[in-house]
């Protein structure tokens, strides 16, 4: 089962011979919803999906504009700092312009994080 506390937000998969014993005491401080349990047969692998394979097809865009985003950068500030066009921090993160090792070295020490290594190139 999935167990959500509200607030502070907690999301706990549990299963087991005294899951909900876990559960109700869990309960006695938190307010929590619980969600049914989905059948195997029911379950799709997210491999599976559109989704994961758009999210694959354009792997180092997504890292790019993730990574971005947690700086609270916007394309254009982190292209002023990078030294480069925003419109090229677009095309990358859109898959429309392939990241070099370099840039994404560049790009990496900007935002704090080894985006070289997360990459492929």
């Amino acid at each position: 089962m999935l167990a959500i506390v509200k607030k502070p937000h907690i999301e706990l998969s549990i299963s087991g011979k005294n899951a909900m014993e876990l559960v109700n005491w869990i309960q006695r401080k938190y307010d929590i919803q619980i969600l049914p349990s989905t059948p195997d047969d029911q379950s799709t692998p997210i491999e599976s999906t559109t989704y994961w394979n758009d999210m694959q097809r354009n792997r180092a865009g997504n890292l790019l504009a993730g990574a971005r985003l947690k700086a609270e950068l916007s394309q254009k500030e982190l292209a002023d700092k990078v030294g480069i066009r925003q419109n090229m921090v677009s095309e990358y993160e859109h898959g429309r312009r392939r990241i070099t090792r370099e840039m994404a070295q560049r790009v990496g020490k900007v935002l704090g994080v080894n985006l070289a290594a997360m990459i492929e190139t």
